[in-house]
Formats: structure tokens, C-alpha cells, sequence
């Protein structure tokens, strides 16, 4: 079974006079454990598709299973519970909130889940999720005191926080320089590898999306083509590359 099916899915948006068809018909299927690129340019319809599949919007029409659980038309505390529970999100601009230390907003979504132990336990499970992203000596920093790429991998460990089964990276790389960028994609292809997390990216840069194991194109509310990468990157290898002295995250 997928972890994530999406049949003929549509999304129409009514503009006044005017019904914009961001969504006209997508089908596919994602398997656990996956990576996989959206790639398409600005109004192709490939946030829209991210929104729906982090339960963050709904579909006009079509259907859209979750481990085979129809989540296109659930109430939305039932929504609300599968993003806290299942869902991470990693956005470009961060999202992070500013006047609280890096540990603090890895520990947020925690608050919100019914699942998790009181204060210590959360502390606890945010600070090895920093260590694992290689900011364990920056946890008590706020964002302004961290480069774009701390601040990024801070999202990321958020992200994790809640042990999701999918995470969703809308344009990761996208405020940050070259270096720094193959430094997120290193992270996110060494958590697909070693804890087996379902990636699904989101880019309008293919050379980004060469990092996936597949590239899903849309174009115009459509799947333009969904192929395997053939020559995959390797964030790691091309780190070893890179020269020491250039400033990383």
C-alpha cells in the first residue's frame, strides 16, 4: 500500500467571475520511504497539490488516501490531528518565531499534541533533534542569531519533532546560498536514508530536484511527466567537494 494516493484530484478556485483551475485531474502514488521532487514554475498548480497533501486545503474533487484512509473530506479537528501527528512542514522563509530560542520552537508542536509528556520529556526530545541536525550548541539561540542554514535545519528538527510519517519541504533551499543549500539537501537525503522518512519536495529548480529519487513535473493544474532520477546527487559527496574555506550553514 502507498502511503499517499491521489486519485484525479481537482482544485477550482471562483475569483470574482472567474474559476481558476489550479488542480485539473492529478493521479499518483507516493510509497513509504520515498523522496520525491514537485517540480513546476510559479502556477503550475504545484503548491496547491502540497497544500492538499498536507491537509492544509481540500479538493473540489477526487479523493485522497492516507495509509488508505480517505482524508479528502474529514471533519477538521480529524485534519487538524493528522497534520500535528503525521505531517512536517519545512517552508523557505523558516517560519520560525522570532524571540524564542531555537529549542523553544523545535518544541512547539509539541504543545499542541496530546501524545506528549509534560516539559522535560519535550525539552529532552527537541534537544536530540538539534544534535541530530548539528546545532546541539546552538539550541538556546534565537533566530537572529543564526545563519539562514541554522535556521533552516532549526525547521527541519521541528519538523521531526512529531515523528511524522511525511514531510513536506516547500522550496527549502530556496533563501539560501549554493553551499548552504547542498548542506539542507544532505540532511533531508540522510533522514530519507536513515530513518526512513517519506520526503516529498517541492521546486521549481531542477537542479534541486536531482536530488530526489523522482521527479513528479506539473504544469498548468496537470502531471507533465513522473520519472525515476537516473543520475541521482549525492549532498554528501558533493559536500566532501566543496572547498573548506567557503562559509557553510
Amino acid at each position: 500500500m502507498a502511503l499517499l494516493d491521489v486519485i484525479d484530484l481537482r482544485r477550482e478556485y471562483v475569483l470574482g467571475d472567474v474559476t481558476v483551475h489550479a488542480l485539473r485531474g492529478v493521479t499518483l502514488a507516493i510509497e513509504e520511504g520515498s523522496f520525491i521532487a514537485i517540480v513546476g514554475a510559479s502556477g503550475s498548480g504545484k503548491s496547491t497539490l502540497m497544500n492538499i497533501l498536507g491537509l492544509l486545503d481540500r479538493p473540489s474533487s477526487g479523493r485522497y488516501l492516507l495509509r488508505g484512509e480517505d482524508v479528502s473530506t474529514i471533519d477538521p479537528d480529524r485534519r487538524a490531528r493528522l497534520r500535528n501527528q503525521k505531517i512536517g512542514f519545512v517552508f523557505q522563509s523558516f517560519n520560525l518565531l522570532p524571540r524564542t530560542s531555537a529549542l523553544e520552537n523545535v518544541e512547539l508542536p509539541l504543545v499542541y499534541d496530546p501524545r506528549t509528556d509534560g516539559g522535560p520529556a519535550r525539552h529532552e526530545r527537541a534537544r536530540r533533534l538539534l544534535e541530530a541536525v548539528g546545532l546541539g550548541e546552538r539550541m538556546h539561540h534565537t533566530p537572529s542569531q543564526l545563519s539562514g542554514g541554522q535556521q533552516q535545519r532549526v525547521a527541519i528538527a521541528r519538523a521531526l519533532v512529531n515523528d511524522p510519517e511525511l514531510l513536506l519541504a516547500d522550496e527549502p533551499t530556496g533563501n539560501l546560498d549554493s553551499r548552504t543549500s547542498v548542506e539542507v539537501m544532505e540532511l533531508l537525503q540522510r533522514l530519507n536514508r536513515e530513518r526512513g522518512i517519506t520526503i516529498v519536495l517541492i521546486t521549481h529548480e531542477h537542479d534541486i530536484a536531482e536530488y530526489a529519487q523522482r521527479v513528479i513535473s506539473v504544469r498548468d493544474g496537470r502531471v507533465l511527466s513522473d520519472q525515476p532520477v537516473t543520475r541521482r546527487r549525492d549532498a554528501g559527496q558533493e559536500l566532501a567537494r566543496l572547498p573548506v574555506e567557503v562559509a557553510g550553514a
